[in-house]
């Protein structure tokens, strides 16, 4: 089976810093992949060369039958845009900050792309929207803007507005590294759901308990590179490198 998402050679600099070098990454229908690393490592630069918001140096990117990126003479050549936005729209992005429309309610900030990029029927669109905050645990929330919620609700409304676009997977950048302790169970909870239906997820995290229990495949990278990835067990049970087990040794879970 083609997979959902699939990166070969991936390389990325910024100016002389080499951040990607040569990283590859495939995800399969269902799966949830962990990306773990120490700052630094790349995770997060990975992470938005995937989903469009920054351009290769070199390497290729799909998305199923959708070739956003290919790899000719040492460089990403990029599709034309009517591709971009077809592979646009197989995947949602959920980012450590929100971005949230500050002056939009709840309802209206789930609603909009939907309507406005998709043109779809606004009153499937808010039947889809109400249902996905009840699933969020924010009914009563759907009049309320941003600044009226706690980090945790934000967050929550972020995924649902992820959701509501139908994405065939999500990318998650550090979801919960904004929230205070007490607030990152409960959006840990709603990715948990998400996983438990098979939802297709990329998830960049500091959350090693978390990451252990919730996802198929674990990636460890550092320094621009994949240094290991495997299982949950193998990873975090019996990493095979030595970087593996220096990062992991400062970490209880």
């Amino acid at each position: 089976m083609e997979p959902v998402m699939k990166i070969e050679g991936a390389r990325k600099a910024f100016g002389q810093n080499e951040v990607l070098k040569g990283i590859d990454l495939e995800v399969s229908c269902g799966e949830v992949v962990a990306i773990i690393g120490p700052s630094g490592g790349g995770k997060s630069t990975l992470l938005r060369c995937a989903t469009l918001l920054e351009r290769l140096d070199a390497g290729s990117l799909s998305f199923g039958d959708v070739a956003v990126a290919t790899n000719g003479g040492g460089r990403a050549a990029y599709a034309k845009p009517a591709e971009l936005a077809r592979a646009r729209s197989r995947f949602g992005l959920v980012f450590q900050n929100y971005n949230l429309f500050p002056h939009m309610s709840v309802l209206k900030n789930i609603m909009d792309a939907p309507i406005h990029v998709q043109r779809r029927n606004r009153t499937e669109v808010e039947a889809q929207a109400r249902e996905l905050i009840a699933k969020m645990g924010l009914a009563g929330c759907e009049g309320k803007v941003p600044c009226q919620l706690s980090g945790g609700q934000q967050q929550r409304v972020s995924i649902a507005r992820a959701l509501a676009m139908r994405p065939e997977m999500l990318f998650f950048d550090e979801p919960t590294s904004a929230l205070d302790p007490e607030l990152t169970g409960e959006v840990l909870n709603v990715i948990k759901d998400l996983a438990a239906e098979n939802m297709t997820m990329v998830i960049v995290t500091h959350e090693m308990a978390f990451a252990r229990s919730v996802a198929n495949r674990v990636v460890f990278m550092d320094g621009g590179t994949v240094v290991e990835e495997g299982s949950p067990e193998q990873v975090f049970g019996n990493p095979t490198q030595q970087r593996t087990r220096e990062f992991l040794s400062r970490y209880n879970g």
